[in-house]
């Protein structure tokens, strides 16, 4: 991974298109600081949002792993309000915060690494012609090394979440899972992990960047280099939301496998699927579609909110070369 920023960080002509010598830029794309800031940006759009979202998450969870006790999202609440207070809506929020903090760091700082780094390797019109394929691929190499960042701190939170009495924050759980299974305890889910958030990430990336694009083509009324900053956020936001949507509905079946495998010991992916069934596997859908989708528009709006404040190069939604334009028979 260094060896590969370190080679992405030496900028060609290719990768400043759009953001040529810009003078209210802080720094080159696809520079070191260009990819520090980008993980700074990621650590605080995955890490606050996931955190400030515990009260449902928790309730979801519950949801997949004891559908009998836990009916429905509103009785989710009020069951877990009555056995540990309102304070027991919060449990989790430690791991929840660490884990989601250091999945974001690699999310996104990795994603524009493998972004530039992809385009490079395709060209100038490869790159264009493929570029729903680059965001794919980029995205699901980012979220490979994201996942083994956040597989330990996901198993400590589940295991708070699901398992009452068990333990009741991160500096009890985590001596005690170690005590009884060892390492693996917090990589045993990083399979499933990878399930569910690798088709995630790759829909939240593809679906986010190709709705930018049509957004400002189709519905914006004016070039994105004429609207202001704070219009282009209210895109951004937009275009998160509809891709939230699209990430909950791919990736909750694996969801609700890695709820319920970190709740049980000694179980396995391909068991716990097999007790789950087809329909087991859609409980706490809804909830999770409000989360997921509210999650990653503020996600993809505090990620770009930080490249704005930090004045990092923001390229404009990507168009056609004027070679490819030229073979295409496109110019007079």
């Amino acid at each position: 991974i260094l060896s590969l920023v370190s080679h992405v960080t030496q900028v060609s002509p290719f990768h400043n298109k759009g953001v040529k010598k810009l003078r209210d830029v802080s720094c080159d794309f696809g520079s070191s600081k260009y990819y520090a800031l980008c993980g700074f940006g990621g650590i605080l759009s995955c890490g606050l949002t996931h955190t400030a979202v515990v009260p449902l998450d928790l309730v979801k969870c519950r949801l997949q792993v004891d559908p009998d006790k836990y009916k429905s999202i509103g009785n989710g609440f009020s069951v877990t309000v009555r056995e540990d207070g309102v304070r027991g809506l919060a449990k989790g929020w430690a791991p929840t915060f660490i884990g989601y903090s250091m999945q974001g760091l690699c999310k996104f700082g990795f994603y524009e690494v493998f972004k530039i780094f992809y385009s490079d390797l395709l060209g100038e019109e490869n790159t264009y012609m493929w570029r729903t394929s680059l965001y794919l691929a980029a995205s699901a190499s980012a979220e490979f090394f994201a996942d083994m960042a956040l597989a330990p701190m996901e198993a400590v939170k589940v295991r708070i979440q699901t398992q009452p009495g068990y333990a009741n924050t991160l500096r009890q759980c985590v001596p005690k899972m170690y005590a009884e299974e060892g390492l693996w305890a917090f990589y045993k889910g990083v399979v499933p992990l990878w399930m569910r958030q690798i088709p995630y990430t790759m829909m939240k990336f593809a679906c986010f960047e190709r709705t930018v694009e049509m957004l400002y083509k189709y519905v914006v009324p004016k070039p994105r280099s004429e609207c202001s900053k704070s219009e282009q956020l209210v895109v951004t936001f937009v275009a998160g939301y509809i891709a939230g949507v699209f990430c909950a509905i791919v990736s909750h079946p694996a969801d609700s496998v890695v709820s319920v495998l970190n709740k049980e010991k000694g179980s396995t992916a391909v068991q716990v699927l097999k007790k789950l069934g087809p329909k087991g596997v859609w409980k706490g859908l809804v909830a999770r579609i409000i989360m997921i989708g509210t999650l990653t528009a503020l996600q993809w709006f505090i990620y770009d909110s930080v490249k704005v404040y930090f004045r990092l190069p923001r390229p404009p939604p990507p168009e056609m070369p004027e070679s490819l334009k030229k073979k295409l028979g496109l110019t007079e």
